[in-house]
C-alpha cells in the first residue's frame, strides 16, 4: 500500500485545509487575520555619537585677539554715530545765557539728519557763519527766531521782538532786547528773511554777536550744522590762576529748548 505524503506546498492559504490538519481547538479557533505573517518589528534606532565639538584654543593671545576684534567693531560704530548722527560741540562765550553756559558740552543733531526743511522758530542751531569763520575759525550758538518768508521787526524803545506782527513771548531771554547797532552795522527793520536764509538771535540779548550786526545779518541755511539737542556736560568757569570761580550745574545735564 502506497504511503500517502501528508507533506505539501500550497502558493495560497485555504483556511478549511489548514484546520482539518490540525485538532487543536486554538488553532481552530483562529482567525484569518491571526494566520497572517507578522511584521518584524522595528528595530529603534540608534542614536549616532556626536562628534566631540573642537575645543577652542585658549590662551593670552586668544583672548587679546577677541579683545581687539571687538574694539574695532565699537570704535567703528561710534565713529558713523558721532559723524551722520550726533556731535559733540562746546560753547565759548556767554550769548546763549542763561540756556547755556560757556563751557558746556552740547550734543549736536548732525545736519545728516537736521536738513533746511526741518529748521524751525526757536531751534537752538549750530552755525559757522563767514563772518565768525573767517575771522577765528570760530562757530556760534544762536537761537533761530524768523524763517525764509518771515518778517522780522525789532523794537529797540519797547525792547520787544515781532515775526509777521506777532509779538514774541520769549521766556528763555537774559533780558529785554536793547542793543542794537549804528549806522553801516544796523540791520534795517522790517525786514524780510530771504529765501533760503534764517535770521538769529542770542538769548543773552544784549551780549551777543548775531544777525542784528549787519555783517551776520540773515544767515544761509547751509551753514546750519546742526540743531543743539541736549547738554551733555555742564561747564564751569576758572580764573586766570586755574581756581574754579563757578563750578559745574550737574542739574543742567539734559534737553535744551
Amino acid at each position: 500500500m502506497e504511503k500517502k505524503d501528508n507533506s505539501f506546498v500550497h502558493d495560497t492559504i485555504n483556511l478549511d485545509e489548514i484546520k482539518g490538519l490540525y485538532e487543536n481547538d486554538e488553532v481552530a479557533d483562529l482567525q484569518p487575520e491571526d494566520l497572517r505573517p507578522k511584521e518584524k518589528a522595528a528595530e529603534p534606532v540608534k542614536e549616532q555619537p556626536m562628534a566631540a565639538e573642537k575645543a577652542e584654543p585658549k590662551g593670552m593671545a586668544y583672548e587679546l585677539y577677541n579683545m581687539l576684534h571687538d574694539l574695532v567693531y565699537i570704535l567703528a560704530v561710534v565713529t558713523l554715530l558721532f559723524v551722520f548722527v550726533v556731535r559733540l560741540v562746546g560753547v565759548d562765550g556767554t550769548s546763549m545765557v542763561p540756556t547755556l553756559h560757556h563751557g558746556d558740552f552740547l550734543l549736536l543733531e548732525s545736519n545728516f539728519l537736521y536738513g533746511p526743511d526741518d529748521i524751525k522758530n526757536g531751534d537752538i542751531v549750530v552755525l559757522n557763519e563767514p563772518y565768525h569763520w573767517n575771522r577765528d575759525n570760530s562757530l556760534i550758538v544762536k537761537r533761530v527766531i524768523a524763517t525764509e518768508g518771515q518778517t522780522i521787526d525789532i523794537d529797540f524803545d519797547a525792547n520787544e521782538v515781532y515775526v509777521d506782527g506777532q509779538l514774541l513771548d520769549e521766556p528763555y531771554i537774559n533780558e529785554p532786547t536793547a542793543l542794537n547797532w549804528e549806522g553801516e552795522y544796523a540791520m534795517q527793520y522790517p525786514a524780510k528773511v530771504p529765501e533760503g536764509h534764517i535770521f538769529v538771535l542770542g538769548d543773552n540779548r544784549n551780549n551777543s554777536s548775531d544777525s542784528r550786526f549787519a555783517p551776520v545779518g540773515m544767515i544761509d541755511e547751509k551753514c546750519v550744522l546742526g540743531k543743539a539737542w541736549a547738554i551733555a556736560l555742564p561747564g564751569q568757569t576758572r580764573d586766570a590762576q586755574g581756581n574754579i570761580i563757578s563750578p559745574r550745574q550737574w542739574g543742567r545735564i539734559g534737553l535744551v529748548s
